[in-house]
């Protein structure tokens, strides 16, 4: 039957079976144009890239305008994947050994405890920054090694309080180390109470720790004796910080205002710093609480008072006593009353081992009978207020170890007990609008606080 056809149209028919057949393969079928575009990335629902979204089987084979429109309507309901964010690495887990530092031991039984030999320990502490300061171990600290996946040395951390952590660290040029200093929180806190038999009975059934204690007595010190001047029934209240490191009490911090009630006299006292950062307690007037001289060079009783015809208990004969002695344990620290310059330091006599300071032009305080001298005291060296300047002793002419202190104005002795002693400098004239706005913050602070005292006071004797 070929020979039948000519031979133009054999040729044409066996090109359209190629065409044919060709369009055949190369057109995708109906499963499979089902199945395109199945892996991409659901930003809203989360899926990893990779992963199949399911779509429907197509049940018939579309014609090319169906297929058409059905796939740009597959591909409106695809979220957009335009941008792919970038994948971090994530960083390596540390291994950490952990160890209380207990008395006796050393850095390096330290680090052999965690694995390493002193040839790690020593790239450690020449290492940049604070790492040197490693070596200073206490009892009672916590120290932690990190341990990276090759067991290597990547980290070290050693907490010495709740707000101090020295952090050493692995870096590409060695071991460097820094500080980490915590920043408490201060939370407000009020304490009040009454004089029984002593400040510091009563201020401990207050709450008040020795510390604040001391510290109340401090900023009272240059007008109270709180030796002999305090008397039962006089109160205070006391507003302070409390610390806190996440959301626990650890310590307590200053005492921010403060009122001492001492034989019917209203004393008040309140922390204010000023715009050079520098801090000190204040009258709501803006006087220095602070005195130029302390009242008090030693915290002990009066043995000897100030006495201008006191017998002399070595000589037996009527001399003046031109000072105060103070009975105290051998070895008690003695303070300097104010800033002044050593104008003698050595044996003086009957006086003993002796400390004159020269305050300025007219003032001089002297200090006897010591059993040695502070470290650094010799003529000419500067002393400030309430550095030690030497120890209680009994050298020179005594019969039992005390202090015996003088306070001269132009040559004259006079009652440190007694005289009315300069004050250090008030708020500035260019602070005292700052001052006034925060005197009257810390007083409607402290009022409140006094108030509610009275209140919870009134509410538990009934």
């Amino acid at each position: 039957m070929l020979k039948k056809f000519p031979k133009t149209h054999i040729t044409l028919a066996a090109a359209a079976t190629v065409v044919v057949t060709t369009a055949a393969l190369m057109s995708p079928s109906a499963d499979v144009e089902a199945r395109r575009m199945s892996y991409t990335i659901d930003l809203e629902q989360g899926a990893a890239l990779g992963n199949p979204v399911p779509i429907k089987q197509a049940t018939k084979q579309p014609e090319p305008a169906e297929a058409a429109s059905e796939t740009a309507a597959e591909t409106a309901e695809l979220p957009a994947t335009s941008e792919v964010p970038a994948l971090v690495d994530a960083e390596p887990t540390l291994n950490w050994k952990e160890f209380d530092i207990k008395s006796g031991e050393t850095l390096s039984s330290l680090f052999k405890k965690a694995g390493f030999n002193d040839g790690v320990m020593l790239s450690v502490i020449h290492g940049d920054g604070e790492a040197d300061k490693l070596q200073r171990l206490y009892a009672g600290e916590h120290i932690r090694f990190g341990i990276d996946d090759e067991g290597s040395l990547a980290a070290i951390e050693l907490q010495r309080s709740l707000l101090e952590t020295l952090k050493i660290e692995k870096t590409d040029s060695g071991f460097v180390g820094e500080t980490d200093i915590r920043e408490p929180e201060a939370r407000p806190a009020f304490a009040t109470g009454v004089i029984d038999g002593s400040l510091y009975l009563a201020a401990r059934d207050a709450g008040l720790d020795d510390r604040l204690t001391m510290e109340l007595a401090g900023i009272f010190g240059w007008d109270i004796d709180f030796v002999y001047d305090v008397r039962k029934g006089d109160s205070f209240e006391v507003v302070y910080e409390e610390l806190y490191v996440d959301g626990e009490k650890f310590n307590t911090g200053r005492i921010l205002s403060a009122r001492f009630i001492n034989r019917g006299k209203e004393n008040v006292a309140l922390l204010y710093t000023d715009t050079n950062g520098d801090s000190d307690y204040y009258t709501p007037e803006g006087q220095s609480m602070r005195k130029a001289f302390l009242r008090v060079p030693i915290n002990a009783r009066v043995s000897s008072p100030f006495n201008l015809q006191r017998r002399h208990p070595v000589l037996d004969v009527v001399r003046p006593h031109e000072g105060t002695d103070y009975a105290a344990p051998p070895g008690t620290p003695i303070k300097a009353a104010g800033n002044g310059r050593v104008q003698f330091a050595g044996w003086k006599g009957g006086y003993g081992r002796t400390v004159v300071l020269q305050h300025g032009d007219n003032i001089s305080t002297l200090y006897a009978h010591m059993s040695k001298l502070g470290k650094g005291i010799k003529n000419g060296t500067r002393v400030k207020q309430g550095q030690t300047i030497g120890h209680v002793g009994s050298s020179g002419m005594v019969t039992g170890p005390h202090l015996h202190y003088e306070f001269r104005i132009n040559g004259v002795a006079k009652n440190s007990r007694t005289v009315k002693l300069p004050d250090a400098q008030p708020v500035p004239s260019t602070e005292m609008a700052r001052f006034k706005q925060f005197t009257e913050q810390r007083l409607a602070q402290f009022n409140v606080f006094r108030e509610s005292g009275r209140q919870l006071a009134f509410a538990s004797d009934n």
